[in-house]
C-alpha cells in the first residue's frame, strides 16, 4: 500500500478513503489521530490492528460540531451544551451515554462514547465533507509517543494506512481532556491539555 500524503486543501482523495473503509492519518490541535469511519464495524477494526491497541481500550469520536453528536449519542445534558459551546472546537472529548448507531467495537461493549470536535481548519472541512463521525485514537503504534507532524505519522505507518492530511505540526502537542458527566458534577478521565478548573468554571461547580 502506498500512503498518500495530502499537502494541498483538496480532501477529496481522504473522504473517498473513510467512505470506502480505509484509514486517514488527520491533524488536530492536540496530536494527529488515525481515523475510520466510526460506524463502520471494519474499519475500526482496521485501527485497533494497524495500532496493535488492545480491544478493551474504548475510542472516542472526532465530530464537527454538536449535531452530529446527538447522531451518537442517546442524550446531550445541559452540561454536556454548556461544555462544547464553551470548548469546541478544542482540547475537550466528552464521555456520553452510546446511541444505537455506533458499534460495539468503538465503546469496547460499553455504554458510553467520548465525542470531541478538534480545532483544525483542515480535519473540521474533512468531517464535514465525509458526513459520519470518525474513530481516531492517536495516530502511533501502542504506548508509543503520540504523533505532533505528518512525517512523526509516517515513521509509525507509511505503507500501512491509505493517507495522511498534512496539517502541519500539531499547536498543543498534548491529548485533549476527557471528562465524563454525571447527574449534578463531572469527573476526569484523562486530564489533558484543559484545565480542570476551566471545567469547572464554565459548569459553575
Amino acid at each position: 500500500m502506498k500512503t498518500v500524503v495530502i499537502k494541498n486543501g483538496d480532501l477529496s482523495y481522504a473522504v473517498e478513503v473513510i467512505q470506502r473503509g480505509g484509514l486517514v492519518a488527520v491533524p488536530t490541535e492536540t496530536v494527529y489521530g488515525l481515523a475510520g469511519n466510526g460506524l463502520d464495524a471494519k474499519a475500526v477494526a482496521k485501527i485497533y490492528d494497524v495500532k496493535g491497541r488492545p480491544a478493551i481500550k474504548p475510542l472516542s469520536l472526532l465530530v464537527p460540531d454538536l449535531s452530529v453528536a446527538e447522531t451518537v449519542c442517546t442524550e446531550i445534558p445541559e452540561s454536556a451544551r454548556l461544555l462544547a459551546e464553551a470548548f469546541w472546537p478544542g482540547p475537550l472529548t466528552i464521555v456520553l451515554p452510546s446511541g444505537g448507531a455506533v458499534p460495539d467495537i468503538v465503546t469496547a461493549g460499553g455504554d458510553t462514547i467520548g465525542v470531541r470536535c478538534p480545532d483544525h481548519p483542515k480535519t473540521l472541512e474533512f468531517l464535514r465533507l465525509a458526513g459520519v463521525p470518525v474513530a481516531a485514537p492517536s495516530a502511533n503504534v501502542s504506548d508509543k509517543p503520540s504523533p505532533k507532524s505528518a512525517e512523526d505519522v509516517l515513521a509509525y505507518f507509511d505503507g500501512k494506512i491509505d493517507c495522511v492530511i498534512d496539517g502541519g505540526v500539531c499547536t498543543l502537542g498534548v491529548e485533549s481532556t476527557i471528562v465524563l458527566l454525571t447527574q449534578d458534577n463531572f469527573r476526569i478521565l484523562r486530564q489533558g491539555a484543559l484545565p480542570e478548573e476551566e471545567i469547572t468554571r464554565v459548569l459553575g461547580l
